[in-house]
């Protein structure tokens, strides 16, 4: 059984994203969720609605150990079985401007949005690297790419995993692994829920907030074999803010 880890699977983009998955590729679908059970199994729902299986695998990505064990508990129920695609989607934002931002806010942004990437791709990276196939896609964001005030340490955040999918691009390409970031701007989601969109959409040249659905779009190509010479590349989609 050929499987896909979507972290972060159970809302927003991340729901998209293993759906999406779930359509176009075949892929068993494992939706890793932190605490909110009650979506994940909604996202579960709406896999098996598209004719695609999937199951819930719930850690936290920021406590290495959680990542380690879940992982290791899953290959030993499942032998057989091979994860071949990782798309590095959980995230939090605690935003607020520098000079006030407390260090459990600096520190709960880099654990989950950095240090994440770490823990569940090195966790799997040995994996891949025999399977001489892989497919990982880490979100990053806008914010990653250009910087965002007020978004100081999610900004550092996403620019580190940009920096890194460029470095391990090179490290795994011989091996058939390609690594790529999608930097979405303005998406309808959760994380954009409180954001005046008539205000905000008048500085995207498309004039409008994206879907969720756009960005599974993107990721679901470059899981395909179609991507496979598309590699170290960190594609936005923001609909030209920042173009």
């Amino acid at each position: 059984m050929k499987s896909a880890l979507v972290t972060g699977g159970s809302r927003g983009i991340g729901r998209a994203i293993c759906i999406k998955l779930a359509q176009d590729s075949g892929y068993h679908i494992l939706i890793n969720y932190r605490s909110n059970k009650k979506e994940a199994e909604q996202t579960l729902k709406l896999v098996e609605e598209q004719g695609g299986s999937g199951e819930l695998l719930p850690f936290d990505v920021a406590d290495f150990d959680e990542v380690k064990n879940s992982l290791d508990l899953w290959f030993k129920k499942n032998t057989k079985s091979i994860i071949e695609v990782i798309v590095n989607n959980a995230g939090i934002t605690k935003d607020g401007l520098f000079m006030w931002m407390p260090k459990e806010d600096w520190d709960g942004v880099i654990n989950t949005s950095l240090n994440g990437f770490y823990n569940v791709t090195n966790t799997l990276m040995q994996k891949l690297l025999r399977n001489r196939y892989g497919r990982i896609v880490n979100i990053v964001s806008i914010s990653g790419v250009k910087g965002t005030a007020g978004q100081v340490n999610y900004s550092a955040a996403k620019g580190a995993i940009v920096a890194a999918t460029k470095a391990l691009a090179q490290e795994v390409a011989k091996r058939k692994i390609t690594v790529n970031a999608v930097a979405p701007g303005f998406i309808k989601s959760d994380m954009t829920a409180d954001l005046d969109e008539a205000e905000f959409k008048k500085m995207i040249p498309v004039n409008r907030f994206g879907e969720a659905e756009e960005v599974a779009d993107l990721v679901s190509f470059l899981v395909s074999k179609k991507a496979s010479y598309i590699t170290g590349e960190i594609i936005n989609i923001n609909g030209g803010i920042y173009s």
